[in-house]
């Protein structure tokens, strides 16, 4: 058994209710749950109060989540508990059911009613669907997992959505990105109410980091260039077999069988990217797969095309938010 360090809050138990629905991401729940009864853990024995109450909110007493997971919860109607402490935080989860409860009045009414009475409103993944459907994102700045902020900018344009950070806040709401970046959201929400000690015990006691380095962007699919109808579909198959050679614009260009000045044109119309932007965004794929397979950060960069190391460093931070050898030192199989 580890040695827990002893923490003297100074503040009074807080309650922290998690809403979930029907077909929502597990994890999105108990990943942020289990942070804060980690920290309750580790303040035990040195405070008469446990640091929070974490309560798992749905319409129904029962909640069945896309991974056949039920979960029991407390319907909305009970109201707060009988302890009558007051909620101090609310998370909304997210998952592939999120679509159906944004047409639910009875979770959008206690989505609105709950932001006007904690002190902080959150959510985890998709879960950001809600929050903007109760109107509660509208000018503000937030975050949704990767693979639906294209739908989310278009059901929500009102909302500043940025699509890079792991989890952001503005004001007193908090979103966070994909699943696991809902246990960043509530180890940042701890470091928040009891200091970085703390947070960093209950970091290290689940063995993730306390704030990891780089944005989703990494964890998502990088190579999002080919249009519907397929028209460099082959140029990026060539692109992709030929990385260590120098791809100008006038090679490309010729490839494709097209005037630089007109391949140009179209490749930006359709792929909504320079050629110079795909080729960086080709190689840097390619050299993620090489570095997670063991290759040095030299090799890498040259069987990639970068031509030195540091060229491809500087990619790795702008496009990542990590240079190559963290990443390899993260994700090497």
């Amino acid at each position: 058994m580890p040695i827990f360090p002893r923490f003297m809050p100074t503040v009074m138990t807080r309650q922290i209710e998690v809403l979930v629905f029907r077909d929502a991401q597990v994890l999105d729940a108990t990943g942020p749950a289990q942070v804060f009864a980690s920290a309750n853990e580790f303040s035990r024995g040195s405070a008469k109060e446990p640091l929070y109450e974490i309560f798992l909110v749905a319409e129904e007493a029962e909640v069945t989540c896309n991974s056949g997971i039920t979960l029991q919860c407390r319907p909305l109607a009970d109201g707060s508990p009988a302890s009558g402490i007051i909620p101090d935080t609310a998370i909304v989860a997210g998952g592939r059911g999120v679509n159906i409860a944004c047409t639910r009045p009875a979770l959008i009414e206690w989505v609105r009613n709950r932001a006007s009475r904690v002190r902080r409103m959150a959510s985890v993944c998709s879960g950001a669907f809600l929050l903007a459907e109760a109107g509660l994102l509208d000018g503000r700045r937030a975050v949704t997992h990767w693979h639906r902020c294209d739908e989310f900018s278009g059901r929500y344009p009102q909302v500043h959505l940025e699509r890079d950070p792991i989890f952001l806040r503005d004001g007193s709401i908090w979103t966070s990105a994909g699943v696991t970046a809902g246990i960043d959201l509530a180890l940042a929400m701890v470091e928040e109410d009891h200091g970085r000690a703390l947070a960093l015990a209950v970091a290290r006691e689940l063995v993730v980091f306390l704030k990891r380095p780089g944005g989703q962007s990494q964890y998502s699919a990088p190579l999002k260039l080919q249009a519907a109808d397929d028209r460099f579909s082959d140029l990026h198959a060539w692109v992709s077999a030929n990385l260590a050679g120098a791809l100008t614009l006038e090679t490309l260009a010729d490839r494709a069988g097209m005037s630089r000045r007109s391949f140009a044109r179209h490749y930006r119309q359709r792929t909504g990217r320079t050629p110079g932007e795909a080729v960086e965004i080709i190689r840097l794929e390619r050299a993620q797969g090489l570095l997670e397979t063991g290759t040095s950060v030299a090799s890498a960069a040259r069987k990639c095309g970068f031509g030195s190391p540091e060229t491809m460093r500087r990619v790795f931070l702008r496009r990542l938010g990590v240079g190559p050898k963290d990443w390899q030192q993260r994700f090497r199989g």
